[in-house]
């Protein structure tokens, strides 16, 4: 009954993300969205071949950010993902900076936050790390967590 009311709730936020980020369609935003992805898919420390391969296929076939160039999106989700590889530090910090660009535009930094929980929630769970990755941008933007039912 729960997975089921998750697979549901997913879906209808999913949908409502999409509708959302077509009218966000910016260079800055698609970089900040698909930076928080790659905060979320490192939040437990380590991002195994398979998580990469899904959370690449989740960004080729998100509604979310089907609105983008699906090159582009592949490639600033690699440029961050490899700044993780290279150094935890460095690849949260270029996050971050990235994400941060959002601040100040508080429907585009809602919105980015939004997509951050519905990638967070695309394989049935929520868990704590991928919760508290979201938290930190949600600081980095200024904007408060609970909002967000985190």
């Amino acid at each position: 009954m729960a997975l089921e009311w998750l697979k549901s709730r997913f879906e209808e936020v999913s949908a409502s993300v999409k509708n959302e980020v077509a009218r966000f369609k910016t260079k800055t935003f698609m970089e900040a969205a698909v930076a928080g992805c790659v905060m979320v898919a490192h939040a437990d420390g380590t991002v195994r071949a398979e998580e990469k391969q899904k959370m690449m296929g989740f960004i080729r076939s998100s509604d979310a950010l089907k609105v983008f160039d699906t090159d582009e999106v592949v490639a600033a989700f690699n440029k961050f993902a490899s700044n993780y590889e290279f150094d935890v530090q460095i690849g949260e910090a270029t996050v971050l900076q990235t994400i941060a660009k959002l601040k100040g535009n508080e429907a585009e930094a809602r919105l980015m936050v939004r997509v951050c929980c519905v990638i967070g929630a695309a394989d049935g769970t929520f868990d704590d790390a991928e919760k508290q990755a979201v938290r930190r941008i949600c600081h980095e933007l200024g904007l408060n967590p609970t909002e967000f039912d985190l």
